[in-house]
């Protein structure tokens, strides 16, 4: 028999866990000047989500979301054995720093997007420190949920000494411009994945043919054909210049079944009603996804095949497409 001090057993169950960037860390700072801020009480703008599902295998692998919480999507990833965070990060500097014409520095946004990242500084347009980066802000927050949800075993994701995360376990994943900068972080921090939906963008610029500490098999794309960074040939331009072509061809989801060739890019046609903003935002989960005549997702297999295909199994290698223009500066 237990004795009167024992805690009973917790059921397995799926944890959703929310707090403020400005709560659980008091050197977070607000960055007024680049639309950085905390928000107030009543409208919160630093509020960071987690999920853990402890009914499912766990996967060892942490998923971290770069832009607004996507509750269906963390659902779906918690499924699949993940743990996943929504971290508060420098994303509203777009609109402050950059208007009219590209600048001729062809990588004066990937110093932003790696500063915004990694609290090094590497662009003299922004000052955003170490506690203030998406490293900053993923540590601290995931050492908040080690205290309070020791359930979720969240520590399986900390260093030895609790000063880091271990980048190797982690998956990160956005959309738009989130998915911009997961991939150019992922550039700069070997990371076990990355799942870009809607993106990259950043067509004026070259960061995306620098050398990656994550390898390219690692990289995994999807997109609406009715996006406009897809008929303006943003996100093609990218895909290449990440080299994702050596993984397999463009692969339209719907004219394909799971492993999708094992492709890095995976496109779709999915009815959206020619709305290009509903086909931008329309490939994750939320009002804008497609449903079938059930009421169902029709990307349920897509989105599994994203974070959970093994990283070794790669399509066959194409040439790059012709048909993509590559110089957006004509």
């Amino acid at each position: 028999m237990a004795n009167a001090e024992s805690k009973p057993d917790i059921p397995p169950k799926r944890y959703d866990l929310k707090a403020r960037a400005s709560e659980i860390d008091a050197q977070a700072k607000e960055h007024p000047e680049i639309n950085f801020t905390f928000g107030t009480k009543e409208k919160p703008a630093d509020l960071e989500h987690a999920c853990v599902d402890t009914r499912v295998p766990d996967q060892g692998k942490l998923v971290i979301w770069l832009m607004g919480h996507n509750q269906g999507l963390f659902e779906r990833v918690s499924g699949y054995g993940l743990h996943a965070i929504q971290v508060h990060y420098a994303n509203g500097w777009f609109s402050k720093l950059y208007s009219g014409p590209p600048p001729q520095d062809d990588l004066f946004l990937s110093k932003v997007r790696l500063e915004a990242a990694t609290g090094q500084d590497s662009s003299d347009a922004v000052s955003i420190p170490k506690t203030d980066s998406i490293m900053g802000r993923s540590l601290q927050f995931v050492k908040w949920l080690d205290r309070t949800n020791p359930q979720g075993n969240w520590k399986q994701f900390l260093n030895a000494d609790g000063s880091d995360l271990q980048w190797d376990k982690v998956i990160l994943s956005g959309i738009s411009h989130g998915s911009t900068t997961a991939a150019r972080m992922a550039k700069q921090v070997r990371v076990d994945r990355v799942v870009m939906f809607s993106g990259p963008r950043d067509q004026y610029e070259s960061w995306q043919s620098l050398p990656s500490a994550t390898p390219g098999n690692r990289y995994f794309a999807f997109t609406h054909i009715l996006d406009d960074g897809w008929t303006n040939d943003h996100y093609c331009r990218s895909w290449l210049m990440l080299r994702l072509n050596e993984y397999g061809p463009v692969v339209n989801v719907e004219n394909a079944s799971p492993p999708y060739g094992h492709s890095r890019r995976l496109v779709t046609d999915a009815d959206v009603g020619g709305d290009a903003n509903r086909a931008h935002s329309g490939v994750v989960p939320g009002g804008a996804a497609t449903k079938d005549s059930k009421g169902r997702y029709i990307h349920e297999e897509v989105w599994k095949y994203l974070f959970t295909h093994p990283v070794e199994n790669t399509g066959e290698a194409m040439t790059p497409d012709e048909d993509c223009q590559m110089d957006q500066r004509k």
